[in-house]
């Protein structure tokens, strides 16, 4: 494995966060920060608690598991989007660097920069609201599993794109609406019969459900259930890379 090669993707990918700090980390914190004071506050103060959770608390997880399906999806896709737009692409892919370590210099970027995002949206959540975290090796873990999932997503969106208005389709009507309806704001249990059914269609309610049972020991679907969806999904993505590497897909034209 070229590690040297791998390391500077990697290094180079992170050097642009660092270059985009208010883009990257303050807005997506910011934001969050407002859900919580509309949420939290605002409304929360109306709602009674969830399974003995109070609301404030019970949307944390929500919110750092829909902060970090957008950013994991758009860091990655952007990532490898813009080289291929460039063309500079062909560069990387004329270099000694294998098609697998392309993906996890530029994935494991992505996937990091979607982490510290996390935690950090985790630090800001418990200065306003009381946060537990019952299970901590449980929570790094769909944190982890759920960043490098989505993450592979996005590379995959970035591939695909041809451009621009291409790259932000997915992630804008697809990604966010699963999120806010797989159950970031409320439990499955306060919806009517029919759309409890529904909504376990969606595949983003297993990521939010399993990652909040990791706080509070509560969640909509088993903790198994959620964690066996994350690995079908990465697996789903893995595949799809090779494929797309195996074919040459929207890369080599």
């Amino acid at each position: 494995m070229n590690l040297p090669a791998i390391k500077a993707i990697y290094l180079f990918e992170m050097a642009r966060t660092a270059r985009t700090l208010l883009q990257s980390i303050v807005s997506p914190v910011l934001s969050t920060a407002l859900y919580f004071v509309v949420f939290g506050a605002a409304i929360g103060g109306r709602i009674p608690e969830i399974d003995g959770v109070a609301y404030g608390s019970f949307i944390v997880p929500g919110l750092v598991m829909l902060s970090l399906l957008t950013q994991s999806t758009s860091n990655a896709s952007f990532g490898i989007f813009f080289p291929k737009f460039t063309g500079t692409i062909y560069e990387l892919l004329s270099a000694p660097v294998s098609p697998w370590e392309i993906v996890i210099g530029y994935v494991g970027a992505a996937a990091t920069k979607s982490i510290i995002l996390g935690l950090i949206i985790m630090a800001t959540a418990a200065l306003l609201v009381p946060v537990r975290i019952a299970h901590p090796g449980w929570m790094l873990a769909f944190l982890v599993l759920t960043a490098l999932t989505f993450s592979l997503f996005g590379f995959i969106i970035g591939i695909w794109a041809e451009n621009f208005e291409q790259l932000q389709i997915i992630p804008l009507l697809v990604v966010t609406p699963l999120a806010f309806l797989g159950g970031s704001f409320y439990s499955v249990s306060m919806l009517p019969p029919f759309w409890q059914q529904v909504t376990l269609l969606n595949p983003v309610l297993y990521l939010i459900s399993g990652f909040r049972w990791s706080f509070y020991e509560i969640s909509d679907v088993g903790v198994g259930v959620s964690l066996l969806m994350v690995v079908a999904f990465l697996s789903i993505c893995l595949a799809l890379v090779g494929w797309i590497f195996r074919t040459g897909y929207q890369i080599k034209r």
